[in-house]
Order: structure tokens, then sequence, then C-alpha cells
């Protein structure tokens, strides 16, 4: 794998990076509901050394009634300024499941405008499995400045999100699993229609991982992409459950050299609940 401290990079370039002063490591732990497992209390149980857990649900905008959606740009600087996490850092982001939530949280930094920032690649397992330090203290903080440029370009509403749908001038790139796309599978959240956004296609975000949760390789990845039909040539538009899993997507175009890329960030929590918006079924 060839490391890329702004998108994703080894556990063995973190071991190497450890003690720089600059770096940052962020926790990003979040599991779906009824997983019976909980992010932050793993964290305190057992860390990589110096990380900080950023909590994916409170970081987040409090005024929606939708999951985690990205937050303000004030309150992402000041709770980040509160994590010492700030300008001039390179932030290593991983995740306890090997590579599900941190793609958020690098997706998350791109929109308020900040590029050096990574996920680790097989996150938290592949670390401990390979025998590197872990800690259970928490870290000393001090208070950085964060300066942020907020990326408009990079996340989509339900209302340009509706339009692309009707105009088929971008590609929507679905990451839930193929019987939650096709309609086949319950919604883990209720409330929700089951199905696809019309003229969606389908790429499982677990397609695009290997056994070990690392990436696969830049042409694996394109090759994905390309099986389910997507046309590279148009922007994408990615889109999962409630914007987690579909961040993935989004590093993984960003590996193979495809940046015309946003994110859906209401995804099929938004689209799902509303009775007005139009719903596919089956491989449509």
């Amino acid at each position: 794998m060839s490391d890329d401290p702004k998108t994703l990079v080894s556990t063995d370039w973190l071991a190497a990076h450890l003690k720089d002063p600059d770096l940052r490591i962020l926790d990003a732990s979040l599991y779906l509901p009824g997983s019976d497992r909980d992010g932050r209390a793993e964290y305190e149980a057992g860390h990589i050394p110096g990380a900080r857990f950023f909590d994916i649900d409170e970081i987040s905008d409090a005024r929606s009634e939708l999951p985690h959606m990205a937050p303000p740009v004030e309150k992402f600087m000041s709770r980040m300024r509160a994590m010492g996490v700030g300008d001039g850092h390179q932030v290593v982001v991983y995740d306890g499941a090997g590579l599900f939530s941190a793609a958020r949280v690098w997706w998350l930094f791109r929109l308020m405008g900040k590029e050096d920032v990574a996920v680790l690649d097989g996150g938290l397992p592949k670390w401990q499995a390979e025998g590197h330090p872990m800690e259970d203290l928490p870290p000393f903080v001090r208070d950085r400045h964060m300066t942020v440029r907020r990326q408009a370009h990079l996340v989509r509403d339900v209302t340009q999100v509706s339009s692309a749908s009707k105009l088929r001038d971008h590609e929507i790139i679905d990451a839930r699993s193929p019987g939650r796309f096709r309609g086949e599978a319950p919604e883990p959240r209720p409330g929700l229609r089951s199905g696809h956004i019309p003229g969606s296609k389908n790429v499982h975000y677990a397609a695009l991982l290997n056994d070990d949760g690392t990436m696969k390789d830049p042409a694996a990845l394109r090759a994905a992409f390309e099986a389910a039909g997507v046309d590279l040539s148009k922007p994408a538009i990615t889109t999962c459950g409630s914007g987690v899993t579909a961040a993935i997507l989004s590093l993984a175009m960003e590996r193979f050299g495809k940046t015309d890329h946003s994110l859906y960030d209401g995804s099929w929590s938004e689209w799902g609940q509303f009775p007005t918006l139009p719903v596919a079924t089956g491989d449509d």
C-alpha cells in the first residue's frame, strides 16, 4: 500500500510517526444501532497512544433530527480546539471496526477545508493484531487555533440529490448492502421505506475492503465502481444509511484519483422517510 497523509496511511506509517509533535490521532469509532458496541467506552478502555475520542453523534448539527449531520463550522472549530486539534496538524483517524466510521471524519475534515487528514488503514484491529502499543490514559491537550473554510461542493442536500436523480447528470452511488439497496432487507432505523434513490448504483462499502479491513488497491477500487455500472466520467454523489459508509466510497474514489465527488449527508435516513420522494426497488 502507498501511504498518503491526505487519504490513507498504514499502521507501519503511524507507528513510525507516533511521536511526531504535530500528529493528532482521533478515535472515531461509531457502531450501528443494535450492535451492542460503545465506541467511547471502548476508547476509554484502550486506544492508540495520544488518541482523542471524536464523538460523531455529538460533533454534529443538534438542530437536525437526522442522525449525525455535519456540524456548523463554529461547533466543529470549538470542539477541535477543545481537543487540541488545529492548524498545522497532521490528523490520522481510526475506528474499532477496521475501516468503517473513520472515513466519515476524514470527509468532515475535508468539508471544513482541512486536507492534512488520513484514515488509518485497517484501523484499531490491525494496529492491535500487529502488537503496536495501546494506552488507557487521557491525552494531554494543548489549545490550538483552527482556521476553517467550508467546502460546500463536498456536501449535497435532498433538493440537489432529487435534481440529480431526475436529470441523471451525476452518478448517485449507494454504499448500503445489496439487500437494503434492492429493498429486500429491512432498514436498521425504524420508520424508513425500503429501496433506493431512483437511478442510483450500488457499491457496497464492504466490496472495497480486504478481509483484514484494509482498503483494496486503487486499481481494484476503480474496478469495483466500474463493475457496478458507475460512469466515472460523471460527477459522483455518495449516499448510504446515514452518511457514514458513504464516506468510504468518497475515500475510495479519492484513492484512485476521482476528485469530483460529494456526499449526501441526509442519505437514506432522510430520503426514506419522505413519502413524496420516489423510491426504486430491485436492481432498477
